[in-house]
């Protein structure tokens, strides 16, 4: 089976240009599996999970194991999505005959509104960074860029000084599946980069190669994922919630439409594929609908005097 995850990865690499976090996941999903065959005895032969005895019954039984755990629907679907990918694959190198993984239905998801911050709780948030330093400034331009763009945790730790372009307030970020999109940035992010650019440089200059990477750790090296949580979470300890950096996305999201601007323009903005997954978005406007409802329908006016029916208004 090994020799078979490490064909899978390469494919993901050489050809479908997947992301370090996206082959991760995949590869961790397909090793539970595994896992899971070996201590079932489901898929085994001999002591050895063998590729030809897995059948759908042994994935109903892996799925079915996830929902004793209480495994959420998203988690049981992402995990069936991986084992659906790994088959077809197999399938289309002549390894198996079928993908056993797609005669299954996809588990139930619970949709779950997405965590955001309110805008008085998101300038709050933003204020918290203090001081000229390298980490003051560098927490205060990470969360302005942040709000500002609503980029991935992935896109923001790959950026480089190359993305940048502070005259035009532009920046260019690598999203999923190697897309590449331009983005507008605020006065706001563009003036927290600029005044922390001169402390990563000092920074930068001690480090042997010089990081190619915006954003850097006190030893200057680029800033990790798990860096950008743990400072994400140092900043939102006294907020309600658990706050994470895709909670800054969402507010970003949230705030545009709550200011008007069109879902496909933030499709675009957030580098989704499809503009249904940027729709969730749409139920933080009910606000905003119900006051243009009560101003514009005739029966949510109210009127001082209502008319019986039958009577005319009158005039003067």
């Amino acid at each position: 089976m090994q020799d078979y995850l490490r064909q899978f990865n390469e494919y993901l690499i050489a050809e479908k240009n997947a992301s370090p976090h996206t082959i991760a996941s995949y590869l961790g999903d397909l090793h539970q599996f595994i896992a899971f065959l070996k201590e079932s005895g489901h898929g085994e032969e001999a002591g050895e999970v063998r590729l030809e005895k897995i059948d759908r019954l042994a994935v109903r039984s892996f799925m079915s194991s996830l929902y004793a755990r209480k495994c959420s629907g998203a988690t049981m679907g992402r995990k069936l999505s991986s084992l659906s990918s790994f088959f077809r694959f197999l399938c289309r190198e002549g390894l198996v005959e079928s993908n056993v993984a797609r005669t299954l239905p996809a588990p139930k998801k619970v949709n779950r509104l997405p965590s955001h911050l309110s805008v008085d709780e998101m300038f709050h948030l933003l204020d918290l960074p203090q001081g000229d330093t390298f980490p003051g400034t560098r927490d205060r331009a990470m969360l302005e860029l942040f709000y500002s763009t609503g980029v991935r945790i992935s896109e923001l730790t790959g950026l480089t000084l190359g993305d940048l372009r502070l005259d035009e307030r532009t920046l260019k970020v690598l999203g999923k599946g190697g897309k590449e999109r331009l983005l507008p940035m605020g006065k706001k992010a563009a003036s927290a980069i600029a005044a922390h650019l001169p402390h990563r440089q000092k920074k930068a200059v001690k480090a042997d190669p010089p990081p190619e990477g915006l954003f850097l750790n006190t030893r200057g090296a680029p800033l990790t994922s798990r860096g950008v949580r743990k400072i994400v979470q140092k900043y939102t300890q006294g907020f309600a919630g658990r706050i994470t950096p895709h909670s800054l996305r969402h507010s970003f999201a949230t705030h545009m439409l709550g200011g008007g601007a069109d879902l496909r323009s933030i499709q675009e903005m957030l580098g989704h594929s499809s503009l249904s997954t940027t729709q969730k978005y749409t139920h933080l406007t009910i606000d905003r609908l119900t006051e243009t409802y009560d101003k514009a329908h005739p029966r949510a006016q109210h009127r001082n005097t209502p008319r019986r029916p039958g009577e005319s208004r009158k005039t003067t």
